[in-house]
């Protein structure tokens, strides 16, 4: 049975490439004017599905719906409704950024009177107005990523796919961006945000997916993640020279008090109740350990995220950003 609210439908999904899986069996809705969350590590099977979705790979076996229609016999007729971003650039150095987005207008069909003005108008909603006539190669990466989405909706979709839009970009960029997705959102766009990014998640997203392994482990809203953890008490303590094996010595100390990660000298630890910050700084340094900061934070998606999938989510975004570059 069709579902008329969703923009996007997908069941018992499943692609493999020779020994690897990396799409196995899931399914999941993303209702009209969602802005739709698909997090995980690099690997998970972010770009695969949306490579799938977009019809630039055929799946093994599942089920695909875009704006109702069945994509997989069909793939054209799905893609005059979408536009997608790539994690990798696919505009052209030698074009301006003007003719880029002409270029990828007539593309979708556009005429000329109808792509150059827009051209334009994207230009300057996404301040880039004054770099118009520059070749696109001499673009920051920042800009080139604003210029990407513009390609991405040049022709007005009803559904944008973003991949990895902020990797790579400075935070100033990445404020940016995250801003333009949001007016997106707002204006009723349908967007589908892979991201590894977990902050970047909790602030842009009605709901999120976790996909680890090419399965999804996880699928609600953030707010309904996040109450679990809501009134928890955490703190963070930084700590130099810690001694091998001191969660579990802390774990048999204080049986009362929970120490789900441990990394690169940061001490995560968690309560039902008031965290005694004193007794656990001195047991530390009677241990050998130099603490240098112990502070309470506030629960999130992220907490959530590592609890479900066991994987800290700073080694997730350094193992991507090892590839992009810095942020």
């Amino acid at each position: 049975m069709i579902d008329k609210a969703s923009a996007i439908e997908v069941r018992d999904l499943r692609k493999g490439f020779e020994d690897l899986l990396a799409v196995n069996d899931i399914s999941f809705t993303v209702r009209r004017g969602e802005l739709f969350g698909f997090l995980g590590p690099n690997g998970a099977g972010k770009t695969t599905t949306i490579n799938l979705l977009t019809g630039l790979a055929r799946p093994d076996s599942g089920e695909i719906r875009i704006g109702g229609g069945d994509c997989i016999p069909r793939p054209k007729e799905a893609q005059r409704l979408i536009g997608v971003v790539p994690d990798e650039s696919n505009l052209y150095p030698e074009l301006t950024g003007f003719d880029n987005l002409c270029f990828c207008g007539a593309l979708y069909g556009m005429g000329k009177e109808e792509r150059r003005p827009r051209a334009r108008q994207l230009l300057e909603d996404f301040g880039l107005a004054e770099a118009a006539e520059r070749k696109f190669a001499g673009y920051s990466r920042g800009m080139k990523r604003r210029l990407a989405i513009a390609a991405g909706i040049i022709h007005r979709p009803r559904i944008l796919f973003l991949d990895e839009p902020t990797t790579g970009i400075d935070v100033a960029g990445a404020r940016v961006i995250r801003r333009l997705i949001a007016d997106l959102h707002r204006s009723g766009t349908t967007v589908f945000l892979t991201t590894h990014y977990i902050e970047e998640a909790e602030r842009l997203c009605d709901r999120v997916a976790f996909i680890v392994g090419g399965r999804i482990v996880g699928i609600d809203t953030v707010a309904r993640f996040i109450q679990p953890v809501r009134e928890k008490r955490v703190l963070q303590v930084s700590c130099l020279n810690l001694p091998d094996g001191i969660r579990e010595v802390l774990a048999g100390s204080f049986p009362d008090l929970e120490f789900p990660s441990l990394s690169e000298g940061m001490i995560r630890v968690e309560a039902d109740g008031p965290v005694p910050v004193g007794p656990l700084v001195r047991f530390l340094e009677e241990r050998g350990a130099e603490v240098t900061e112990a502070r309470r934070v506030r629960p999130s998606l992220e907490d959530v995220f590592v609890r479900i999938t066991g994987i800290a989510a700073g080694a997730m975004e350094k193992e991507k950003e090892k590839k992009g570059g810095g942020r």
